[in-house]
């Protein structure tokens, strides 16, 4: 499988590479503000486990061909008996996004833009964990780090990275800048993977608190959806100092009358709201229609991934179908998020084989990321912001996410946007953190 190099001086890229590398790379300087990517004095001051290490990606040429060579050679099954998904996702829409991985799609774009932008790698816990930090050129920034979820990945906010860290150039002041650090979760991307359980949410939480210290920030802000929202959540009952608050997009609000009822497939409880119904509708018909891949997850991961890991068909399928149902975009993810954008992710999690070891999160944290009650919502005691983007699995009722939250001090619906907001609509991402933010900057 894909080996990476850890060193600024590795592996030169070829010719035609290095052409697409640099034109890359100066589209991104130019979005976050070339001033903003050098991390500071702080990186010099770490050593041993501690240190932290610049990093870059080149992933082997045979890797790449080995991917677009499998892809080509599917073996496909016959199509569903059905003029819809309702017995999952087309045969012909699979099969149209797997036949331009396999001929059309390059893989060193989405490694050019990456290696753009300032990456490390720090050992936490014992394992190496992946980060991207980007620092603004803005006095007073305020540190910020942002979680992806599955079937995300980092991807998700690089378009957020310049709205964020240089709000000047798109429609803030200046007062609004982020320090901006993006791990990738362990087992995730280039992150380690673990090789012992234990790397649940609150394992990691206690992480990132340690990454943000030792990268100098003694004071920050958390933000994340789906993984990244319970690990926001965690990091919130955990209450490190020096966190001043959470920003969720995928709040875990739901009541436990409401839980109880679905589970059961009972009706919907007595006196809810026309919002809270229409919330009640959607988690009922996520949970009995299409929740089968969480379960799967959630009690095999290692089963499953033996197909994920084997096929990259097969792990395309599984995460094109959450994209489509996920985005903002009546079904059609591509009005949203572009064909080589979804590859980029997908490719990511294939070239560093990393399906499987991304799904035993699901397993070690094994509870309801809606449940308020599972995620301990009640135990928050640090102020909590909430965004709720429309095309997300369900939409958090204000009514709801106020009982959760004892602490909500932000709530906002916004017009557009689902699951993967900071890859659908990243100004408004960036806008809404602004906002949601703002009142805790004079305790920095």
């Amino acid at each position: 499988m894909t080996s990476i190099d850890h060193s600024i001086a590795g592996r030169e890229p070829l010719d035609g590479e290095r052409r697409r590398f640099l034109g890359n790379a100066a589209r991104t300087l130019a979005a976050a503000g070339a001033w903003s990517l050098l991390p500071g004095a702080a990186l010099a001051a770490p050593a041993g486990d501690a240190a932290i290490r610049p990093f870059r990606i080149h992933v082997p040429e045979s890797d790449v061909l080995d991917m677009r060579r499998r892809a080509a050679a599917t073996r496909w099954p016959d199509r569903e008996t059905v003029g819809d998904e309702s017995q999952g996702l087309q045969l012909a829409r699979l099969q149209a996004l797997v036949s331009y991985w396999a001929t059309g799609y390059d893989w060193r774009e989405a490694e050019g833009r990456l290696n753009a932008l300032p990456q490390f790698m720090t050992k936490l816990d014992g394992l190496d964990v992946h980060f991207i930090h980007v620092r603004s050129r803005h006095e007073g920034a305020m540190p910020l780090i942002l979680t992806h979820g599955w079937p995300g990945s980092v991807l998700e906010f690089l378009k957020a990275i310049g709205p964020l860290t240089d709000p000047t150039a798109h429609g803030g002041t200046a007062g609004d800048a982020f320090h901006v650090v993006i791990p990738s979760i362990p087992g995730y991307g280039f992150s380690e993977r673990p090789r012992e359980a234990g790397w649940g949410r609150d394992r990691i939480g206690r992480a990132w608190d340690v990454l943000m210290k030792r990268l100098g920030y003694v004071r920050y802000v958390s933000q994340g959806g789906d993984h990244g929202s319970v690990i926001s959540d965690t990091m919130a009952r955990q209450a490190p100092s020096g966190l001043l608050g959470i920003h969720l997009n995928m709040p875990a609000t739901v009541p436990p009358d409401v839980i109880h009822a679905i589970d059961a497939g009972d009706p919907a409880p007595a006196g809810l709201s026309a919002t809270e119904q229409a919330a009640f509708e959607a988690l009922n018909a996520f949970f009995s229609k299409n929740a089968a891949y969480g379960a799967m997850m959630v009690t095999r991961p290692q089963t499953v991934g033996y197909a994920l890991n084997d096929s990259p068909a097969g792990l395309a399928g599984w995460m094109y179908d959450k994209f489509v149902q996920w985005t903002d975009s009546d079904g059609v993810p591509e009005r949203v998020l572009t064909r080589d954008e979804m590859l980029d992710d997908i490719s990511l999690y294939w070239l560093t084989g990393t399906a499987v070891s991304a799904a035993r999160f699901y397993w070690e944290n094994h509870n309801n990321n809606f449940s308020a009650l599972a995620q301990k919502t009640g135990d928050i005691r640090i102020p909590v912001a909430v965004t709720v983007f429309p095309g997300e699995i369900y939409r958090a009722p204000r009514s709801w996410a106020t009982q959760a939250y004892r602490t909500l001090y932000y709530f906002n619906e916004v017009d557009r946007g689902g699951h993967f907001a900071a890859w659908e609509q990243p100004r408004l991402f960036a806008s809404e953190l602004r906002a949601a933010f703002r009142p805790l900057r004079a305790s920095l």
